[in-house]
């Protein structure tokens, strides 16, 4: 790749014509902590920002370097992943195993459980596909510029889940942005020891790598979530210019002419004529990169770009019959295994293209593509309830895209293999989890609850008003199987279902927590499930050939 093809990056200043509101979410000023002061210069999280070299016309005039973090794309991971390819058996070179890098998969306190085997005995796969802006090699050096930058603490700047259904038939990808505010729980390097505290309040998300690594990113989505991880892939700069090349390029659209730069030199440079073009090699790369000229102007927009092209590179490489070729295929090896940090359990080629083959039979009309929904605080961004709903839709298997086969009723579990002791001998803790997200917790739901058992014979039930977890249904948890029935036997006294019955290594007896589903009367009533995925998620139908990219008026020329 020669200079050019990264030159005239932008300095994410923000362009002159972009709203104030998209220039929120550019990584511009404050590091991300609530009311925090700024982050020193050359720790900015500007995904487009790099060197700020030359302008068109003029590859070799120098400009002042900013120190710039640039966006370390997933579209060569995440893209093989998905689709895997028809020749892969020329995956299995052994000198491939050993481009790969791996890391541990998580680095936090709390684990997530595993999901419930469905009735044919099949569970749902997670990973989480991180884009690091690390720049520790002289190629991703070279594609993020900024040479003081080099060896600095990396940022997951880009973050999205993969999920695969337990039965196979469809997949939803979740996109986080990157300036989302949130906890970062502590966090331990397995390397060295060296414990990385919590937190103090919520900073922006992407921060979690240089928390020990990878591992700190996965247990950091594991507390805001809920959802358990099975594996991270992570992917440096490296590669997207050839695996673009390698498909034989990937098409996008946009709704206009389109030159992503302005007045001060701004931009990535993409510069496209309206309607849909194959794009591969700096043009691919720069479409992953535009900010400014896509709607707002934000790393929002951005990503729904990035959807669009990975959605399009799925189907390319379905279909695209030129990967036979053994050539082309094995420069695509080289390129997206020297690309790759996994954790332990994908650390060979094998490994890696036994996944994507599970990935690989949904058909892309399965393929499901969201943005946690989000609403602006400051110049951030923060989770919503609709975030919750799309979580949950995760958690629970339940397809995005609305066509899950009609389930059967819930059948009576089995009988657990230790009955219940007497009501009168069953310890039960009861704690009150009805905060929200919007709503401060309702007080006194754990002695209200405790008083409904001591009244029904479960005299040994105790309120503990010592943790306020969060909520969103009334579950009660239990840490081993012969504890499972007197579990069963309290949630059936309240009425609450079986399926709100777990088991969790994260209590020591049988303790319920009263959920936000509750947080008044006597009587628990289930809420009905809205399985809906919120329409703030903008989800995209990986079979959508249509979708096109928003041209700002301030970004087009005729």
């Amino acid at each position: 790749m020669t200079r050019s093809s990264v030159q005239g990056e932008d300095t994410d200043e923000g362009a002159a014509d972009a709203p104030e509101r998209a220039q929120a979410v550019r990584g511009d000023g404050d590091n991300g902590v609530d009311g925090a002061k700024d982050e020193p210069e050359g720790a900015a999280l500007g995904a487009e920002g790099g060197t700020g070299e030359g302008t068109e016309g003029e590859p070799d005039a120098p400009r002042p370097r900013r120190r710039r973090r640039v966006l370390r794309w997933t579209a060569v991971v995440l893209a093989v992943v998905l689709a895997g390819t028809a020749g892969a058996g020329y995956l299995y070179y052994e000198h491939l195993n050993d481009n790969i890098k791996q890391d541990a998969l998580n680095l936090g306190d709390n684990k997530v459980a595993k999901p419930t085997p469905n009735a044919a005995g099949q569970t749902p796969l997670n990973i989480l596909v991180i884009g690091s802006d690390a720049r520790d090699s002289e190629e991703n050096q070279q594609l993020g510029g900024a040479r003081e930058t080099f060896g600095s603490t990396p940022l997951a700047d880009v973050q999205m889940l993969v999920h695969l259904s337990a039965d196979r038939s469809n997949m939803s990808v979740v996109s986080m942005p990157r300036d989302t505010l949130l906890e970062i729980p502590r966090c331990t390097d397995p390397d060295d020891g060296e414990v990385y505290p919590a937190s103090e309040g919520r900073v922006m998300t992407n921060q979690s790598l240089g928390h020990g690594g990878p591992g700190c990113t996965v247990a950091t989505w594991q507390e805001l979530t809920g959802i358990h991880i099975d594996h991270f892939v992570m992917v440096d700069f490296a590669g997207v210019v050839s695996m673009a090349d390698a498909v034989g390029g990937v098409p996008v659209c946009v709704d206009a002419n389109i030159h992503s730069r302005d007045a001060g030199g701004h931009g990535s440079g993409l510069k496209l004529e309206k309607g849909t073009h194959p794009v591969k090699g700096e043009q691919a790369l720069q479409w992953l990169r535009t900010r400014y000229g896509f709607e707002d102007g934000s790393d929002l927009a951005r990503a729904k770009a990035q959807h669009m092209y990975l959605n399009a590179m799925v189907r390319v490489l379905r279909e695209n019959a030129t990967l036979s070729s053994p050539n082309r295929l094995r420069r695509l090896a080289e390129e997206a295994t020297e690309a790759l940090t996994v954790d332990p359990d994908l650390d060979s080629v094998k490994k890696l293209y036994d996944l994507s083959d599970e990935l690989r039979k949904v058909k892309p009309e399965r393929i499901t593509m969201t943005t946690m929904p989000n609403r602006y605080v400051g110049a951030r961004v923060e989770p919503t309830e609709d975030a919750e709903q799309l979580f949950r839709l995760v958690r629970e298997d339940i397809a995005l895209d609305g066509k899950d086969a009609k389930k059967e009723p819930d059948a009576e579990p089995e009988p657990p293999a230790d009955p219940a002791a007497p009501d009168d001998e069953i310890a039960v803790q009861v704690r009150n989890g009805t905060r929200t997200d919007v709503l401060g917790t309702a007080p006194g739901r754990a002695n209200t609850v405790t008083g409904l058992l001591v009244d029904r014979g479960f005299t040994k039930a105790v309120a503990d008003p010592s943790v306020l977890p969060s909520e969103d249904r009334t579950v009660i948890r239990y840490p081993s199987a012969d504890l499972e029935g007197d579990a069963r036997r309290v949630a059936k006294s309240l009425g609450v279902p079986a399926s709100s019955v777990k088991r969790s290594t994260d209590v020591s007896g049988v303790t319920l927590v009263v959920g936000a589903d509750w947080r008044e009367d006597t009587a628990y009533r289930a809420p009905e499930s809205d399985d809906r995925t919120p329409e703030s998620a903008e989800a995209l139908n990986g079979a959508d050939d249509s979708a096109c990219m928003h041209v700002n008026p301030a970004f087009t020329w005729s």
